[in-house]
């Protein structure tokens, strides 16, 4: 396994019942794509990981507060309909946005060799965040997708061992990453399907 996907939990291990999402296991493995930013070096993307380490923390607190009612993340968002203020499904509806925005980037990526991160990046952002943005927030992400590293930096970076050891074989790193972005791709369209049939996103 790459070193870096070895050290976070993978959304290939967040378990999917019948009941829905487990809420704590994908919340661990949110924290673990988060920190995937870090390798791409670049402190444009400072506003992108701050993003969704708030709707990460707003999930949390609901989960903290009624553990119970919110096991999964379709039984945290019915629970908290009736609410006067909808903050973890509003935070869970951002956090998916984005996740989605990171798993269309790579998956391009993997599916193009050629193409560099900010291609891969910019090409994601117009399929998915940008209209959502206004007009200020789109200017911050058009200075963060030039700053992306060179794909091969990025890749060297996710496969090298932080202690020093082997780094990971490309086919080991593309067989990981595959594996984690199909994961990651299963649960983002769960949870689209999930909101859109139960209407939750509305007036949020």
């Amino acid at each position: 396994m790459a070193p870096y996907l070895e050290t976070v939990k993978s959304f290939a291990d967040v378990p999917i019942t019948d009941a829905g999402v487990d809420t704590v296991i994908f919340l661990q493995a949110a924290d673990g794509l988060v920190g995937l930013f870090d390798l791409l070096g670049s402190t444009a993307f400072v506003v992108v990981q701050n993003d969704l380490r708030g709707n990460i923390a707003k999930l949390r607190a609901r989960y903290e507060a009624t553990p119970i009612l919110s096991a999964t993340l379709e039984s945290l968002v019915i629970n908290e309909q009736n609410e006067k203020k909808r903050t973890a499904t509003e935070g869970l509806l951002w956090l998916l946005r984005g996740l989605s925005f990171t798993c269309h980037a790579l998956e391009s990526s993997q599916n193009n060799k050629t193409e560099e991160l900010s291609a891969s990046f910019a090409k994601s952002y117009e399929g998915t965040l940008k209209k959502f943005h206004n007009f200020v927030v789109k200017g911050i992400f058009a200075v963060a997708l030039k700053a992306c590293p060179y794909r091969a930096d990025f890749y060297t970076k996710l496969a090298a061992d932080p202690e020093g050891g082997e780094p990971a074989s490309q086919e080991k790193l593309n067989s990981e990453l595959e594996k984690w972005l199909a994961a990651l791709r299963t649960i983002i369209t769960r949870m689209e399907d999930f909101y859109a049939a139960g209407g939750y996103a509305k007036g949020l």
